[in-house]
């Protein structure tokens, strides 16, 4: 093999690219489209992370900082007491009801299943302990199932709406459940 320099083809990703557009100008018309390719593809193909959008208006969403919370009652009139109480105390923006599941679990050396009301409750991850502590005085089980996932992603106006009505708890006095 003869000694010397090596073609461009051998040299590494960047330096061959660069001497392949010096030395081919069948390849320039190809090399100033990649210019128009948008940063973000550019960034993919380089393997590092697109820029993310700037949060100087506020409205971008901080993953996390919004939770869905799962509450399972025994019956459908429990779960809208409960539903409606945390949503006038503004510790959930909304809560959906799905009723009749099926929960199958060990209780006390026993398996039980019970067909029960689930809670799906949105609401800011910084009041999970305040809606916890609410459902526990108010369940009716000896252990009330409480909890909550960070949501790490969505459609930003809902995830910024649940923040919105939640933002401003009011006075813990408010509509005691009955």
């Amino acid at each position: 093999m003869r000694r010397g320099r090596a073609p461009a083809f051998l040299l590494g990703g960047g330096a061959a690219l660069l001497l392949s557009l010096l030395w081919m100008p069948t390849l320039l018309p190809v090399a100033s489209r990649l210019l128009l390719l948008p940063r973000a593809l550019l960034s993919m193909a380089s393997g590092s992370p697109p820029a993310q959008p700037s949060s100087a208006s506020g409205s971008a969403y901080v993953p996390g900082s919004v939770s869905a919370a799962f509450v399972t009652c025994p019956n459908e009139k429990v779960a809208k007491e409960i539903a409606r109480a945390v949503v006038e105390k503004r510790l959930a923006a909304c809560v959906n009801l799905v009723p009749q599941i099926t929960s199958i679990y060990e209780w006390k050396g026993k398996i039980e299943e019970d067909s029960e009301v689930l809670m799906m409750i949105k609401t800011q991850s910084s009041l999970v302990p305040a809606l916890t502590d609410f459902v526990r005085s108010v369940h009716p089980y000896e252990v009330a199932e409480v909890i909550a996932l960070p949501v790490q992603q969505g459609n930003s106006p809902y995830l910024q709406w649940v923040r919105q009505v939640t933002e401003s708890v009011p006075d813990s006095s408010a509509t005691p459940l009955g």
